[in-house]
């Protein structure tokens, strides 16, 4: 059930982009967020991390009239990447197989045309 909600908060680019922004400073206020992201206001910024929270990507950790955001490790963060790695690991696989072969191949033709 964590995973669904996080690959429906995933699904935004809105955030995306603000989990983008607090992997790149680590932690920051709604403000810094939204000064960062053009595309919607803070009213929206804040909409967005209640949702990201909710999924348990980010946290929150209050100090004084403020909060600061961060991406916070969680079990179903590590469960998206391991669901994700596991979709993708064998195509991953295959690919560099096939691009491995496709550079030998030339190889081994011109070497047997010499």
């Amino acid at each position: 059930m964590g995973a669904d909600l996080a690959f429906d908060a995933l699904a935004d680019p809105v955030r995306r982009q603000i989990l983008s922004v607090l992997a790149e400073l680590q932690e920051c206020t709604v403000g810094d967020l939204a000064d960062r992201i053009d595309s919607v206001g803070r009213t929206s910024v804040s909409s967005h991390l209640r949702v990201l929270r909710g999924a348990g990507l980010v946290i929150e950790r209050r100090e004084g009239r403020y909060r600061h955001y961060s991406v916070g490790p969680s079990d179903v963060a590590e469960e998206v990447i391991a669901l994700l790695q596991n979709v993708f690991q064998d195509a991953l696989q295959l690919t560099r197989e096939s691009a491995t072969a496709s550079r030998v191949a030339p190889a081994a033709r011109s070497s047997r045309s010499a």
